[in-house]
């Protein structure tokens, strides 16, 4: 199984960040002290203006930047130039990251969904990951951007970021088939997932079960925050990505 990896190690979800300590999400102290305490890491990325892969998660630079916008409509070079509102890093590359981990821990890649035809992100992180010689896999929320990357970069695991019933304000851009058929895995046929990862309070719905015992799918699941989510993914997933603890 290509994705068999997957599973061996708890997964920082961006980085083993602690703003408390200055060590914010997505930045390459985060990602350093996950390597340090032998984490898996998770990472975002979104693409710049200029064809670039940065590791962020936001669509806009508000949140966490002292700037402001879409992210898509800044260069490369224009965004390093800002800093975070807390902490000493800027903001990485996805080759940077590489060369940060250098494969000394499993690395897994979500693809910012775009929900569009659009795939200049899959396509520069297809060429990035293909000189990378450590552990590392892909997923997205959006099938197609795993649909994409089966044709891109056929060897990298490719994994689908799940839920089971996409009712926050967030998904209302998806239509309610798009809802539908997420949420009862009809993607599987175009996008061939080696694995998925599953929001940890929908584990115990019927599709992750049926993914993970009949069609033998490792399942990661995110995020896991407390005890009770912890103990949940021991029972129904293969991995956590976890966040705000050490395990």
């Amino acid at each position: 199984m290509r994705a068999a990896w997957i599973a061996e190690r708890p997964v920082a979800h961006r980085g083993l960040h602690v703003a408390a300590n200055n060590i914010m999400e997505n930045t390459a102290s985060a990602f350093a002290a996950a390597v340090a305490h032998g984490f898996a890491m998770e990472c975002d990325v979104q693409i710049t203006a200029d064809g670039e892969a940065m590791v962020f998660h936001d669509d806009t630079l508000d949140r966490m930047m002292l700037g402001s916008g879409r992210l898509d409509a800044h260069t490369r070079a224009a965004l390093q130039a800002i800093a975070m509102k807390q902490g000493a890093d800027r903001m990485i590359t996805l080759g940077e990251l590489c060369d940060l981990v250098g494969g000394r821990s499993p690395l897994v890649v979500e693809i910012k969904a775009a929900w569009s035809d659009d795939r200049r992100l899959e396509n520069r992180v297809a060429q990035v990951l293909g000189a990378y010689k450590g552990p590392v896999a892909v997923m997205s929320f959006d099938p197609g951007s795993m649909q994409a990357m089966r044709t891109l970069a056929p060897s990298l695991p490719r994994g689908v970021v799940q839920e089971s019933k996409y009712d926050d304000p967030e998904w209302d851009r998806l239509s309610a088939w798009q809802k539908f058929s997420l949420a009862r895995l009809l993607h599987l046929p175009q996008s061939r997932p080696d694995f998925l990862a599953w929001y940890v309070q929908d584990l115990r719905n019927k599709a992750p079960r049926f993914a993970r015992r009949v069609l033998g799918l490792p399942m990661l699941t995110w995020t896991v925050r407390t005890p009770a989510d912890q103990a949940r993914a021991g029972v129904f997933a293969d991995q956590m990505i976890f966040e705000g603890f050490v395990p």
